[in-house]
């Protein structure tokens, strides 16, 4: 039987497996700095709730997980959801699990006041995409994406004058 829930500060190992398989599904493992230590302060002892994770189940084992922050939209003038990640281990897909996941997420994002839901997805990732428009989602084809991390992070913010 499938169900969904908030994590809890014990499910942080079942979260940095999760976030490592969807990373070596996205050709990214390499990437992933994440610790249990890193992911457990964050997300459950920091002062400020950082993000938030919804664990899929079948059963009592852990297929899933959606990762979401939230956000501001200046144009709406009300917060948004940042949907950081969302994911299905292979062998549980085509069974709903992850649409019933972005339906929880865009449940909390209309309980909460929020006026969009907002993610990325990889351009090679056509499954995905595919899936997304199924439910009505699509592309901001006019919009560009950029990141400042490690060093070019610290350079821009050596800039900063106080």
């Amino acid at each position: 039987m499938f169900s969904t829930r908030p994590a809890k500060i014990g499910d942080v190992p079942t979260i940095l497996s999760l976030i490592k398989e969807l990373a070596q599904y996205e050709k990214l493992l390499d990437e992933v700095k994440a610790t249990e230590e890193t992911l457990r302060h964050s997300l459950f002892e920091s002062e400020r709730k950082v993000a938030e994770v919804i664990l899929a189940f079948e059963g009592e084992i852990a297929v899933g997980y959606a990762l979401f922050f939230h956000n501001f939209s200046t144009f709406l003038g009300v917060p948004g959801i940042y949907l950081e990640d969302i994911y299905i281990k292979p062998e549980y897909r085509k069974r709903g699990y992850g649409k019933s996941l972005l339906v929880e997420v865009a449940h909390l994002a209309k309980e909460r006041g929020c006026g969009r839901v907002e993610w990325s997805v990889l351009d090679w990732n056509q499954p995905s995409i595919d899936f997304y428009k199924s439910l009505g989602a699509f592309p901001m084809s006019d919009w560009t994406g950029f990141r400042l991390t490690g060093s070019e992070l610290l350079n821009v913010a050596a800039l900063h004058k106080r």
